[in-house]
């Protein structure tokens, strides 16, 4: 089990905001076009503030109960996207909170969409574009099926490459996904982590979800 992040120091998470965005700047992109999206499904809503205090502006839960919680401690704080493992029954919680959903992947999550989304809400498909056996995603085969079902507006594509101890080996991954967005006009690309989010950004990614890289030097575990 992972433990929570305790005492975040808002200068840090600053600090790391300013490195993260000068090493997007680094590979030629303009730091405005990639939005950091701070991943805090283990930051507890006590810690919340010193996340706004560091400029965080943009956040994503990966769990539907907590996504509730946190929205309601943080008054305004943040814009929220929901970016974990959907399950269809939790569609109903999530959608009056977000900007985006990340990982619509299912069937199941297009017909509760089709019942629960509210004026506004936009998604991103997740693709499984290395087409890992019981991992989240659709196969690239069947995402122009899930674009033409989809109720709401897809804006974009999201995908978490094959786990690797080298960031260079996400680069064909992220390259598919930005191949496939180009095909279906989709602007938007979530990809990239603390460990490969330098060449997510390389490869195009409009999002990149960023959690131990932006706590880093700033937290002390729970014992």
């Amino acid at each position: 089990m992972v433990d929570l992040i305790h005492g975040l120091d808002p200068a840090s998470v600053r600090a790391n905001l300013d490195r993260i965005r000068g090493e997007i700047a680094s590979t030629g992109r303009d730091p405005a076009s990639v939005e950091i999206l701070a991943a805090v499904k283990y930051v507890p809503v006590e810690e919340l503030p010193a996340l706004a205090a560091g400029g965080v502006t943009l956040v994503g839960e990966n769990r539907a109960q907590d996504l509730v919680a946190k929205v309601e401690a943080s008054s305004g704080s943040f814009t929220w996207d929901f970016i974990g493992r959907l399950q269809s029954r939790k569609i109903k919680t999530i959608v009056p909170h977000v900007r985006y959903i990340h990982s619509v992947d299912s069937e199941s999550v297009l017909a509760a969409l089709e019942r629960h989304a509210r004026p506004g809400l936009e998604i991103l498909i997740e693709v499984n574009v290395a087409e890992e056996e019981g991992k989240g995603g659709v196969a690239p085969a069947e995402l122009e099926g899930y674009l033409a079902r989809s109720p709401v507006p897809v804006v974009g594509l999201m995908t978490m490459p094959p786990l690797s101890g080298t960031p260079e080996a996400s680069r064909p991954y992220f390259a598919a996904l930005r191949e496939l967005g180009e095909r279906y006009g989709l602007a938007q690309l979530s990809m990239g982590t603390s460990q490969d989010y330098v060449v997510a950004v390389e490869e195009g990614a409009t999002i990149v979800r960023i959690g131990t890289n932006l706590y880093r030097q700033t937290a002390t575990r729970a014992p």
